[in-house]
């Protein structure tokens, strides 16, 4: 079976590439926006990438578990596994809605979009020297367009659909993203990048389901 990957926002497939999974795994690639584009239009876009005629799982971290759930509405995965990560939007933070109240991402100045590197690493709750140059890397090739869009999308998110067979792992010290349920798989100390952080846990845990 293969397992979709999607990604979060100013992240890519690199960030999978510590999980040693029992499925076949295929990235999904971030489309650049069209202009005036709507979530519900941009998941249909994102689906040309899926082959729906076999069976799939979908794996999403952080905005991309926000995708997955989306993308719920429109294909039957046989699961879905969001990482760090909502699958509504009354989980998110209350600053994002204020984020979304005042249209943050149509005014934020590029140098906050990408915030200093030492301000990532603390949010992301990275530890070690490899990890903070890959995160540095991602950082540096996220298409500004993209990411200006996808803050848009998660500031004015109102999804609240949750999909079946829904799986959630999730860490508890997580800075970015703290929600979880009781029945979220939950790694101890584990931060927003622990999809990096944490692999061999996650891993396993996926591979138990």
């Amino acid at each position: 079976m293969i397992a979709y990957c999607i990604s979060g926002l100013g992240a890519d497939e690199r960030v999978f590439t510590a999980l040693q999974l029992k499925y076949e795994t295929v990235p999904i690639h971030w489309l650049t926006p069209l202009s005036y584009e709507s979530l519900e239009e941009y998941c249909h876009r994102l689906i040309e990438q899926i082959d729906t005629s076999a069976a799939f799982i979908l794996i999403g971290v952080s905005f991309g578990g926000m995708i997955a759930c989306e993308l719920n509405r429109y294909i039957t995965p046989e699961q879905t596994i969001i990482i760090s990560s909502a699958a509504q939007a009354s989980e998110l933070p209350v600053l994002y809605k204020v984020m979304g109240k005042i249209k943050l991402a149509s005014w934020l100045p590029e140098f906050i979009l990408f915030p200093p590197l030492f301000v990532l690493n603390y949010l992301f709750g990275v530890k070690t020297a490899a990890h903070k140059t890959l995160l540095k890397n991602i950082s540096e090739d996220t298409d500004p367009v993209f990411a200006r869009w996808a803050i848009d999308k998660i500031t004015h998110w109102e999804n609240n659909f949750i999909p079946d067979n829904l799986i959630r792992i999730h860490g508890d010290k997580d800075k970015v993203l703290s929600y979880y349920t009781p029945e979220t798989y939950l790694i101890k100390g584990g931060e927003h990048f622990m999809i990096v952080e944490r692999a061999e846990e996650i891993s396993a845990i996926i591979n138990s389901l």
